[in-house]
This record gives C-alpha cells, sequence and structure tokens, in this order.
C-alpha cells in the first residue's frame, strides 16, 4: 500500500510538472523567435500603429487595442446574462433546469468558426440594415464626441463591436455553466435563511450566493476571458480585418489572433518574428489577468472570512 501511494504521488507530480513545463516552453518558444522583431523595432513596438509590410514597419498597438475593446465588449454583455441565467437555471423545476442546462452545454460545443459563419451571414446584415442605422438616424448618436465616428460614412456591418457580441455568444455557456454549477454548491441553509430574515431574492443572490462561491464564479469569468482574448476564426469573419488604430467601436479592425491568422501562412523573415512578438504578448496578457485574479483573490480573503 505504501509504494502504491509512492507511485500516485509521483505520477501526480509529473502531470503537475509537465503543465508548467509546458507554460515555460511556450514563453521560451515565442521569445526566441520574437528577437528578430524586439531588436529591430525595441519596446516601440508595443505603441507603434503602423502596418508596412512592403517597408517591412511593423507596430503592435491595433492589435492589442482591437483584443482589448472586443473582449470588453464581450464580457460587457455575456456577464450579466450569464449571471441572470444561472440563476434562473438554478430556480426552475427539475425536469425543465435540466433540458435548459443541457442546451445550455450543447452551445459550448459549437466549433467557433460555426459562430464566425452565423456572424458573417446573419448578425453582419442585421447591424448593416437595422442596428447601425438606428444609432446613427433614430438616436442621433453620431453627433456625439467619440461617436460621432461609431458608423462611419456609410454602413458595413463590420467593427469591434460585431465581433464582441460574437465573442459575447461563444463565452456565454461557458461562464454561463460554471456560474449555474456554482450556485448549486451554495448551502440550501444559508438560502432559505436569508429569505427567513427577509431578504428578496436579488439581495439573497448578491450578499449570500456570490459571496459563498466567488472563486469559482471569478474562475468562470476567466475562462471565459481567456477564450474571449485568443479567439481567432469567430472574430476572423466579422471584424472586418484593418490594421489600424481603433478610433471607434463599429470602426473595422483587427485582434492580435487575427493578425497572426491572416499573416502567418506567407510571413517571413522580420515580419515572422513580429507575429511571434504578437503571440508573446497576447500569453502575456492572458498570463497577467490571471496573476491579477489570484492576487486579488488573496487579496480579498480577510474580508470574506477566508484563511490565508
Amino acid at each position: 500500500m505504501f509504494a502504491t501511494d509512492k507511485i500516485f504521488r509521483l505520477a501526480c507530480f509529473i502531470c503537475a510538472s509537465i503543465i508548467g513545463l509546458l507554460m515555460l516552453g511556450f514563453f521560451i518558444q515565442l521569445i526566441c523567435s520574437s528577437l528578430i522583431a524586439w531588436e529591430e523595432f525595441g519596446i516601440s513596438f508595443l505603441w507603434s500603429s503602423e502596418w508596412d509590410p512592403v517597408d517591412e514597419k511593423f507596430g503592435a498597438l491595433p492589435s492589442i487595442l482591437g483584443t482589448l475593446i472586443t473582449t470588453t465588449i464581450a464580457l460587457i454583455i455575456a456577464l450579466p446574462l450569464s449571471f441572470v441565467s444561472a440563476l434562473y437555471l438554478v430556480d426552475l423545476p427539475a425536469v425543465i433546469g435540466k433540458i435548459l442546462s443541457q442546451a445550455l452545454d450543447l452551445l459550448a460545443a459549437i466549433p467557433s468558426v460555426i459562430y464566425g459563419m452565423w456572424g458573417l451571414f446573419i448578425l453582419v446584415p442585421i447591424m448593416q440594415l437595422h442596428v447601425q442605422p438606428f444609432l446613427v438616424d433614430t438616436l442621433g448618436l453620431a453627433k456625439l464626441p467619440f461617436i460621432g465616428r461609431f458608423i462611419g460614412e456609410y454602413y458595413n456591418g463590420f467593427g469591434f463591436v460585431t465581433a464582441g457580441i460574437i465573442l459575447a455568444l461563444m463565452i456565454l455557456p461557458y461562464i454561463c455553466a460554471i456560474m449555474r454549477d456554482i450556485f448549486k454548491m451554495t448551502p440550501p441553509m444559508l438560502r432559505e435563511s436569508a429569505f427567513g430574515v427577509g431578504c428578496t431574492r436579488w439581495e439573497t443572490a448578491w450578499n449570500i450566493v456570490i459571496r459563498y462561491g466567488i472563486r469559482g464564479l471569478l474562475g468562470g469569468i476567466f475562462i471565459g476571458l481567456g477564450r474571449a482574448l485568443g479567439e481567432t476564426m469567430a472574430v476572423l469573419f466579422v471584424i472586418g480585418n484593418m490594421t489600424e488604430l481603433p478610433l471607434a467601436l463599429f470602426d473595422s479592425g483587427t485582434t492580435i489572433a487575427a493578425t497572426l491568422a491572416n499573416n502567418f501562412a506567407e510571413a517571413d523573415g522580420i515580419q515572422r518574428g513580429v507575429l511571434f512578438a504578437l503571440g508573446l504578448i497576447l500569453l502575456m496578457m492572458s498570463f497577467g489577468i490571471q496573476v491579477f485574479a489570484q492576487w486579488y483573490l488573496h487579496a480579498t480573503s480577510a474580508n470574506r472570512g477566508e484563511e490565508r
């Protein structure tokens, strides 16, 4: 029995070590392959907006901003929908809740290219023919500062908002499924006690359920955030693929993942190094977000009554 425990512990250690080695390998590969770009452009590569493959002048800022904008739009749309949907699924009768939960899980299995095709043939025409004209002609948003360039001179349906909506639909099943499971893990006694002292459903959800499962909820949010940051095909179909600084939400643009997909096949020399540098930036963004999440959970653990 003792030998079996040692073997099991060793196997677990090896498997856990492989994860760390893979992460280290990703960083080493990207750093080594992108050295030519950093030597050529230096740290100014991060805030340069020029992208001219003919003259071999490249900047990462349009792709970085495009990634941040589309991810932010996706989270703004997906988080409240995921939260209320998960609460609703938990409180439904078992038969109906099970059917809707299975449908939600099936949405997570849809390939990203299908979302992209749906966005190109369904969502883009809706944005072009209905949403963008409504914002300009009916609400008059074109007269507002910054929003004045929301639409541009004509309606084409492509842009950051369209890409953000597609990303929101993609990450919503992941976040909602995890929130649903976390809400189910909340002890019924806690919820019933809150109802017993006169709390509403919203007060119970906000003050009891969320505080109890905050670690799991943040985990689900960051899983969705990670997928939104690195999503390629769905964004590629609807964002417009213009390597320019984003001046407004309805402008066409690009993201880091879309830039990699568009250019990697024919890239060579300095441009190939630039694409590896963009990949390194994307990996650092994802890694930094995870580190911040763990730091936040640790820093606020005392407020939730957790042991450090």
